[in-house]
């Protein structure tokens, strides 16, 4: 299998994640409900119908439909019934900047987001939809168009480990939010009835940002996987701290109360609005963090009975 550092991944490495899926559930089943995706059988246009059960004939039920084999066995009339086939577009908005090549205990956040989009990728060919995506960058961004087909996951996970190889921290720096630039193309990408899995920084949610989630909510279903690092939610006592982000630094003291206290509150505000963003869009939110493992912290939302997820179970 290939190399998953701290801080890089290969594309050899998101290529094997596929042999994982077994570990958490992503997509209901017919035989087996996830509490992660249970959304994925709602509200679409079918492309066609599946064969469902036979049972006996009731009136209204259209003569084509008889099932004679089991008619002439049990000496009753009955029928085969048909649901509509379900098909879903997932497309997959992940974030490979330098907001998110960060980590102060664990892998990069940059990481994390690389092994989520691609066990969903795998996970929504297994349940043939069609799977493809937007990887953005800093600067730039690259869209896969959705397929259903491995080349399509192949192009979609080159593009996740280009990126996710080419950061660094000596890179020019640029501090702009890319999130809403993505998101805006994402609107233009997607076609009404997919369902857009957003993988990006937690701290990239504003205003503006939100109003384009609540267009996107318009016309497709939304699972929100925001990533944060635990330094960004308690400060821990350090003393006198450096940080720095390429070419700037700043010193702060890390045991002063006011700043402690504004630190831990900041960190907080920002979960807050991700829960009122997916409750308004009765999307499930699976907040997700440098630690500890992906498949660990996917089996805990899988597990949960009272995962966010649930808001968004099948009509």
């Amino acid at each position: 299998m290939g190399k998953s550092g701290r801080t890089h991944v290969d594309l050899e490495y998101l290529l094997g994640l596929r042999h994982h899926l077994a570990k958490v559930q992503l997509f209901s089943s017919p035989l087996q409900h996830s509490t992660l995706l249970g959304l994925h059988r709602s509200r679409l246009r079918g492309r066609g119908m599946d064969f469902d059960q036979v049972r006996a004939y009731q009136a209204g039920d259209d003569a084509r439909s008889i099932d004679w084999r089991v008619t002439a066995r049990t000496g009753e009339v009955h029928t085969k019934v048909f649901h509509e086939e379900r098909e879903r577009p997932v497309f997959i908005v992940v974030e490979q900047s330098l907001h998110v090549f960060f980590a102060s205990t664990g892998n990069f956040k940059s990481v994390i987001a690389a092994q989520v989009a691609s066990l969903f990728a795998w996970a929504s060919l297994r349940h043939n939809d069609r799977v493809g995506g937007l990887v953005f960058t800093d600067a730039d961004s690259t869209h896969i168009p959705t397929q259903r087909n491995k080349h399509s996951v192949l192009h979609f996970l080159q593009a996740i480990a280009a990126a996710n190889q080419r950061l660094q921290h000596a890179m020019a720096q640029n501090t702009d939010n890319p999130l809403t630039d993505a998101l805006l193309q994402a609107r233009r990408l997607t076609r009404t009835g997919s369902l857009i899995i957003l993988i990006c920084n937690e701290r990239h949610l504003t205003t503006q940002s939100s109003a384009m989630l609540r267009r996107l909510a318009e016309h497709a279903e939304l699972l929100l996987l925001p990533l944060c690092d635990p330094l960004e939610h308690s400060l821990p006592h350090l003393g006198e701290a450096q940080f720095a982000l390429g070419e700037k630094t700043l010193s702060i003291n890390t045991d002063a109360r006011n700043l402690r206290e504004q630190w831990q509150q900041r960190g907080a505000a920002y979960q807050q609005a991700w829960q009122s963003i997916a409750q308004q869009l009765n999307a499930p939110l699976l907040p997700l963090s440098t630690t500890p493992c992906v498949l660990q912290q996917l089996q805990g939302f899988s597990l949960s009975k009272n995962s966010a997820a649930q808001v968004a179970a099948d009509d």
